[in-house]
């Protein structure tokens, strides 16, 4: 079954130009485009996607930092990429904290899109590397420890050094025996533990504790 894929875009020829882009794919299937994110819980809810492509900038009471946020008190599972003009906006790293997967400048669109959503799904965190430079930076509020203060399993633990070393959860799945669910399993009770919403926000917790 082709991944569902939801777009939040208020410039109107730019949606409209993503939409085709994700239309015209084999890969992926197009379950709606919005112009605001006004509805976004029932959206969500009512379409249940696997991909949202949602812009950070969108007039109309409610950006796309504060539809993150609302999409993770109901969802956790969904893939977020936000979509950004600036490659070191500030606001990036507020969506990346908010729950957001990953984030793809405008700009690259055309050329990069499907491969980041691709990479999203394969357990990737497609994010330019000024923006991660931030998100680490900004993870030394956290206490370091050089032990696992985060009670990981040794499996959960040796997942979360893969995944710090750029390994996919196909590639992981592949060298541990185990199947590309259990991966996913695996995650999901590292980001409750943890407690956050990304891969990248995972890997710069363990980095700061001297897990990874």
């Amino acid at each position: 079954m082709q991944p569902g894929v939801l777009i939040y875009e208020d410039n109107n020829q730019l949606r409209d130009s993503i939409s085709k882009l994700v239309a015209y794919s084999r890969e992926h299937l197009l379950l709606g485009s919005f112009p605001n994110a006004l509805h976004v819980e029932k959206q969500v809810k009512t379409l249940k996607p696997d991909i949202i492509l949602m812009d950070i900038d969108m007039p109309g009471g409610i950006n796309g930092i504060e539809a993150v946020k609302k999409i993770r008190t109901f969802n956790q599972e969904v893939h977020i990429i936000m979509l950004t003009v600036f490659d070191d906006n500030t606001n990036v790293l507020d969506a990346v904290f908010a729950g957001a997967s990953g984030y793809l400048l405008k700009k690259h669109l055309s050329d990069r899109l499907l491969e980041a959503m691709q990479e999203i799904l394969a357990g990737g965190a497609p994010m330019s590397p000024s923006v991660a430079r931030m998100v680490i930076n900004s993870m030394h509020k956290y206490p370091s420890a050089g032990s696992n203060i985060y009670q990981l399993t040794p499996r959960e633990t040796e997942i979360l050094t893969a995944l710090s070393q750029g390994s996919s959860y196909k590639i992981i799945a592949a060298q541990s025996f185990i199947s590309v669910d259990t991966v996913r399993s695996h995650v999901k009770n590292i980001y409750q533990k943890m407690q956050v919403h990304s891969q990248l926000e995972a890997i710069a917790r363990a980095r700061d504790a001297g897990i990874v």
